[in-house]
């Protein structure tokens, strides 16, 4: 039977051609069909939230300069890249991105982990002038962004077009974003309570040493010093291990 089923599919390409379909579509509707009856696909891990306002006008300023085409956001289960860069990515990571910053290509190292790894200064520095920091860099200067002030008066706009295909901002967030891109980087604030319970673990000082001005080096950095930070990697190894055993 198998083999005149066989023989037969061969010598007619119409119904070799429907079998096909017929075989990948079924294929297809495996896969698909849980999709529509599961809330997420990414596994929930504790510590991540919305970028700030500050960090999000940052990670605006790091795509619009194209630096996602040098700098890939994506650690690869592979021991070189976790005895690099660290931990290696989690889907959750991403969860917030809109789009993601993954990326493929490592003319400059990957950036997944690179909050808390060097100052501000540094950062400064680094972004004023790449060669001072590092002698082969091949990265231009971006100094203008510490002369730049930033624009953040009608920002609540990009927050609420981010809740809209997703990012779960509240309207408590979305109120209060002119006064927490101020707030993040003055310790001093008034609502620095509030906003640290809107944003854990958000870094809150002035990033670019200038006191007078909000500019796109103090979002830009901001959103640096967070990449990496907010998950607990020895409590989520801790889960796992529990998990299987």
């Amino acid at each position: 039977m198998t083999n005149k089923l066989h023989d037969f599919m061969e010598k007619r390409a119409f119904a070799l051609l429907f079998g096909i379909i017929g075989v990948v579509s079924i294929g297809g509707l495996v896969e698909i069909a849980p999709l529509f009856y599961i809330d997420s696909t990414i596994e929930k891990v504790e510590g991540m939230r919305p970028y700030s306002p500050l960090e999000l006008a940052g990670r605006d300023i790091y795509i619009r300069e194209g630096c996602y085409l040098c700098h890939s956001q994506m650690i690869r289960p592979l021991r070189d890249e976790i005895e690099r860069y660290g931990h290696y990515s989690l889907a959750a990571e991403s969860m917030y991105d809109h789009p993601f910053q993954w990326g493929s290509k490592r003319t400059g190292p990957d950036i997944a982990r690179l909050g808390g790894k060097y100052s501000d200064e540094w950062h400064v520095d680094h972004l004023t002038n790449p060669r001072s920091v590092v002698p082969d860099s091949v990265m231009p200067p971006y100094k203008f962004l510490a002369t730049t002030k930033l624009n953040y008066k009608y920002y609540d706009k990009n927050l609420i077009a981010n809740r809209r295909v997703g990012v779960p901002y509240t309207d408590e967030m979305i109120k209060m974003t002119v006064s927490d891109i101020q707030t993040q980087v003055d310790p001093d604030a008034d609502d620095f309570d509030g906003f640290m319970a809107r944003y854990p673990k958000a870094v809150v000082r002035n990033f670019d040493g200038n006191s007078e001005d909000i500019t796109e080096m103090d979002a830009l950095i901001a959103y640096m010093q967070m990449l990496g930070t907010l998950v607990d990697f020895d409590i989520y190894e801790a889960k796992m291990y529990d998990n299987e055993r």
